[in-house]
């Protein structure tokens, strides 16, 4: 079990330091030269057994990344991206290290690792038929073709028997250990290992806003405005105005009744005989006459308005014939009980509006209160803030040594970067050399592929222009007298079909006609119907008029004789209430007013303080500066070209 656990923790130790390397900032050497310094404390087998593999995972990386990428694409779908290492080990091991380890050593190696992981990449990687199709194809693009089934190949596939009982194992310990699970307790949920955040900075305090003063509320609340009287005014003047046109235009109505009876009747039949545009021009004639004018449909629907008032008042009329009684008297009463509950309702409406002043005023005195209450939590607060402010000092003081220790180990840690960057240089040379080669081969048989295709294309072009040089018919003779013999029962030929069109426009042009007659005698008799309806409209209107001034001239006698409204006890005594909490008000506001105080020596004093050390502390940052800058040049020196 311990020989295990050492596997399993070398095999660890090997993941997390292929996590940390990076080939575009690091050479393979430097890397290895780090390892060894951390792996101290190992043993020198177990040191050179770490090192060989981290140094053969890297240079064979290509390799052993074709049977991960692929592994990962079929049978490992869902296992971690964070994995692949691992992985890469195995894959590795397998590969190159298999005779100098042994199957035992190997053996335990992998069952000291997870089982379920193991069991499906060995079970994929050595499948004889992978091993002898896809895998040696890829491997042969990267290596010799021969070399690979000498040295890779084929001791895989002798190993692929022995292997296949290490798989089978494994199986048998996955197939135990789920029925194992399945018989054991339930797991016991373990707590998160999470960070402790940092104390949160005390937060200078903000200085305490002064409060605005209200304003007054202003005189002109409490009255009505002046535009009320002159919109009265104005209202008097356009009502007589509109009684003067409706007048006239009621005198302009019957002008036709003083004509004699035959000019009477010849100008009716005239009118009747008349165009469309004339009976147009009459009615905009009789619709200016009036205050207001109206379309079609307001003219229809004030005339079913009034005829529908007129049949009402026909019924009352038939009623009281009959004996029925006048409710007139009853609609007197009704009136003035309304009037009664307007006059409560005004009342009430006032009294809502003084206790709501009342209420005002117990705020105001209130929130003077209040002010009273602040000022003395203001008092205790300045002193608070003064403590806060000198353990601000010295944790300012604190952070200064800070960042020059750390100002300190970045220049330390930067020293030793040209070396670096030499070695880079000259590896990066190599790499481009290599790669310029590969490319002068490809553009070669690439331009040779281009020439291919291009005589491809000049044959088939000269093809091409052969077949179009051969003469072509384009004149065709049509006769439009025959059918196209299609052998169809509606077949007719062309001079037919045009025959046939001109007698369906005719047989149109004929209904477009009639419809139109048909639309001017509808229009003409909508027209006359509109110029009657007019008739009756300025007759209903006339007698409205004059109904209207009547009960306006009533209500003017009644509002001169009206009586006073007498106010109510309740309003009385609220204006009362409401004139002590304003006299109390302004007693309030002469005691408050005292001039602030001024800030404490002590707090200036520490403020002071304060903006010297931030003032020492902004001073180290130009030097931090520095230290970045030349870290940032010499990573951009490092990156390629």
């Amino acid at each position: 079990m311990v020989k295990m656990v050492s596997h399993g923790k070398h095999i660890t130790i090997i993941i997390q330091q292929l996590n940390k390397f990076n080939p575009e900032n690091q050479s393979m050497e430097d890397f290895l030269n780090e390892s060894a310094k951390m792996l101290q404390t190992l043993n020198v087998a177990e040191e050179k057994f770490v090192l060989d593999t981290l140094a053969g995972c890297i240079e064979y990386k290509s390799l052993l990344d074709v049977v991960v990428n692929a592994f990962f694409a079929r049978d490992g779908r869902y296992c971690l991206i964070s994995e692949r290492n691992l992985y890469i080990v195995i894959c590795y091991l397998a590969t190159f290290q298999l005779e100098e380890l042994g199957l035992q050593h190997f053996s335990r190696i992998v069952k000291s690792l997870d089982t379920v992981k193991m069991h499906k990449f060995l079970r994929f990687f050595f499948n004889a038929l992978y091993l002898n199709t896809w895998i040696k194809d890829e491997w042969s693009q990267l290596y010799d073709s021969l070399y690979v089934k000498e040295n890779w190949i084929d001791p895989l596939l002798r190993w692929q028997p022995k292997v296949q009982q290490l798989i089978e194992q494994l199986a048998d310990k996955l197939s135990s250990r789920t029925t194992n699970v399945k018989i054991s307790t339930v797991t016991q949920p373990k707590e998160f290992n999470l960070t402790v955040p940092k104390p949160r900075a005390i937060p200078v305090p903000l200085p305490i806003p002064a409060l605005e003063k209200s304003l007054p509320v202003p005189p002109s609340t409490y009255k009505p405005p002046r535009e009320k009287k002159q919109l009265e005014k104005i209202k008097t003047k356009n009502r007589q105005k509109a009684e003067d046109l409706l007048l006239k235009a009621n005198t302009n109505q019957f002008r036709c009744a003083a004509m004699k009876p035959e000019k009477a009747e010849f100008e009716q039949q005239d009118n009747m005989k008349s165009r469309p545009a004339f009976q147009a021009q009459k009615i905009q004639s009789r619709i200016d006459n009036l205050p207001i004018k109206l379309n079609a449909a307001a003219i229809l629907r004030e005339g079913a308005l009034y005829q529908r008032k007129m049949e009402q008042e026909l019924q009352r009329i038939e009623n009281l014939l009959r004996g029925t009684g006048d409710p007139s008297e009853f609609l007197e009463w009704q009136k003035q009980m309304r009037g009664k509950d307007l006059e409560e309702q005004l009342a009430e409406i006032e009294c809502r509006r003084l206790q709501g002043k009342l209420s005002h005023e117990e705020a105001v005195l209130a929130h003077q209160n209040v002010i009273q209450e602040n000022k003395k939590k203001a008092d205790l607060m300045r002193e608070e803030k003064a403590e806060l402010m000198h353990e601000y000092a010295e944790r300012c003081l604190q952070e200064r040594k800070e960042m020059r220790e750390l100002v300190e180990k970045v220049v330390e840690g930067h020293k030793n970067a040209k070396q670096a960057k030499l070695k880079l240089q000259k590896y990066k040379q190599q790499i481009v050399q290599e790669v310029c080669e590969e490319n002068r081969e490809l553009l070669r048989q690439a331009l040779e592929e281009e020439e291919e295709k291009l005589k491809k294309k000049y044959e088939l072009i000269q093809q091409i222009r052969a077949i179009e040089s051969l003469p072509i018919l384009k004149h065709k003779f049509v006769d439009l007298t025959e059918t196209g013999g299609h052998g169809l029962i509606c077949e007719m030929s062309i001079v037919e079909l045009r025959e046939r069109l001109a007698l369906l426009r005719e047989a149109q042009k004929a209904a477009e006609e009639e419809k139109r007659d048909q639309i001017i005698q509808d229009k003409q008799a909508k027209e006359q119907l509109l110029l009657d309806k007019l008739d009756q409209i300025s007759i209903f209107r006339a007698e409205l008029g004059r109904a209207a001034a009547l009960k306006q001239e009533e209500k003017k006698r009644k509002s001169q004789s009206g009586e006073r409204q007498m106010k109510d006890e309740r309003i009385l005594n609220l204006q009362r209430k409401i004139a002590e909490k304003a006299m109390e008000r302004k007693k309030q506001a002469g005691l408050l007013k005292i001039t602030p105080q001024k800030a404490n020596t002590a707090s200036r004093k520490v403020w002071a303080y304060i903006r010297k050390r931030a003032l020492q502390s902004f001073a180290v940052l130009p030097a931090l500066a520095r230290v970045l800058a030349y870290w940032r040049d010499s990573s951009k020196s490092l990156l390629p070209a």
